[in-house]
This record gives structure tokens, sequence and C-alpha cells, in this order.
């Protein structure tokens, strides 16, 4: 297995940790400026295999069958209650043309699209997402009807919290919400 391109970025104000994630495709590696090119070589090597390993564990639906399944279930569990109606048709797929937005919603159409970017999120935070578009099937607002037909996730706020940490970090325009 061939090994992957990491990005080492240097900071002068990291002291002593240093991260691995993905940005738009890439590894990315933060360490402290003061790092040196051995220390690099050593250190940075195991972070990373723990974050590929992470990462290959997220096992989130590649087809868009599977994709309106994990939809269908999440509906089940954390909205029909309070959606008070039948899920309406709809079509969900994955884009990689999305890159300020996490997912969007053609209400009248009932298409989802979902940004490729989710694929390396954790599974509650995709979740989230997925849930925010569905909600839009039935509210296509963002208006206190629409928050509390989402509220039946447990996992709304450490989600958004989790995607405007990642918009920051990774300096990428947006909110941090899904449309």
């Amino acid at each position: 297995m061939a090994e992957p391109e990491l990005e080492v970025r240097r900071s002068a104000r990291r002291r002593r940790t240093y991260t691995v994630f993905r940005e738009q495709g890439r590894l990315v590696a933060l360490v402290p400026e003061r790092m040196t090119a051995a220390q690099v070589r050593e250190l940075l090597p195991p972070l990373v295999e723990k974050f590929l390993r992470r990462e290959a564990q997220r096992t989130l639906p590649a087809s868009e069958d599977e994709l309106a399944a994990r939809a269908r279930e999440l509906f089940r569990v954390h909205l029909a209650s309070r959606a008070g109606a039948e899920l309406p048709p709809f079509t969900i797929r994955w884009v990689d043309n999305q890159n300020h937005r996490w997912g969007s919603c053609t209400t009248g159409e009932g298409s989802i699209r979902l940004s490729s970017r989710l694929r390396t999120m954790p599974t509650w935070v995709s979740d989230y997402v997925i849930l925010h578009e569905l909600c839009h099937l039935f509210v296509p607002d963002h208006s206190p009807a629409f928050h509390h037909l989402l509220a039946g996730y447990p996992q709304v706020d450490r989600a958004r919290a989790f995607l405007h940490g990642y918009e920051h970090a990774t300096n990428v325009e947006g909110a941090g919400e899904p449309d």
C-alpha cells in the first residue's frame, strides 16, 4: 500500500500538540513550528496510521439505494413521531460539487444532495445532515417548526458544533450549516 501524501503545516501558536485531518481530500498535519524534521518523521506516522484506521471504520452508505435506506431509518427513529406524516418520496445522493454546503434539498422535487466531504466525518455528523435535509421535505425554511422537527435527533448541537469547528479549522467559507 502506498504511503498517503501528507502536507505538514507548522504553527507558531501550537506548542505541544499535533494533529492529522483531511482537507479537500488531502491529509494535513498541524505541528508546532519548533518540531524538528526528525520528530515529524518519528511522531507523525503512527498518528497518520491511527487516523486512516479510524477513517476506514466509518461506513457511510455508498450507493443511492443504501443512502435512501439509511435516510428512511433515520426518519423512522428520529423524526416520524414529530413529523405527523409519512416520509414523502425523495431521492438522495452524494455530490462532489458542494464545497460551501454540507447538503441541500430541492423540496419540490424531493431531491437531496449531500457533500462528499461528509464521507470523512463521524457517522453522527452525516446523520445530522441527512436529517436536516429530510426536515426540509416537511418544512422548507429554518423556522421554529423546522427546528422542532430536527430536535428529534439527540446529536443536533454536537453535530452543528463539529461542523462549525471543521469550517473554522479549514478556513472554508460558510456558516457550517447544511444549507
